[in-house]
């Protein structure tokens, strides 16, 4: 499997894909952490070009929390479910400390993403992006999750 790890620079960015951060920085400020403190914001782009967003939600009882990359995807697929993700991008930020690199999403994140790319027979591009300018771009789930579980086991 080649790697198309991708490190760049905001700034480096096309303005769509600067949009999109954008858009998941903007959702960080929605994020509901009340315990963990750490906020996590993400948007999707649709091959439409519709851009969603979603952001993390805890809970008392921890087990209930849902990430912000899954609230994203469900967003999309409940609102325009024939519409496949093009690209998501997932920011987080930290208020207790300063996040120097972007961070990855979490395992069960991972999964969904690629259960998604299954659905609709289509990889999906992932930017993350940390509190700095710094970026790392993936062409596929498959980069982050390479042998990951899916329909052709059931």
């Amino acid at each position: 499997m080649r790697n198309s790890l991708n490190q760049s620079q905001y700034s480096q960015l096309n303005l769509l894909d600067q949009a999109l951060v954008d858009k998941a920085v903007a959702m960080t400020d929605t994020a509901y952490a009340p315990y963990s403190g750490f906020l996590v914001g993400a948007a999707v782009q649709l091959n439409n070009g519709v851009v969603l967003g979603g952001c993390n939600q805890e809970n008392a009882s921890y087990p209930l929390c849902m990430c912000g990359e899954r609230v994203a995807l469900y967003n999309a697929a409940a609102n325009y479910p024939h519409q496949s993700v093009v690209s998501l991008a997932i920011v987080a930020r930290n208020p207790r400390k300063k996040l120097t690199q972007p961070v990855s999403p979490c395992g069960a994140c991972r999964q969904v993403i690629a259960e998604y790319e299954s659905r609709y027979g289509s990889d999906i591009r992932i930017i993350l992006k940390g509190e700095t300018d710094d970026v790392i771009i993936f062409d596929t789930i498959k980069e982050l999750l390479p042998y990951g579980f899916d329909s052709t086991f059931l």
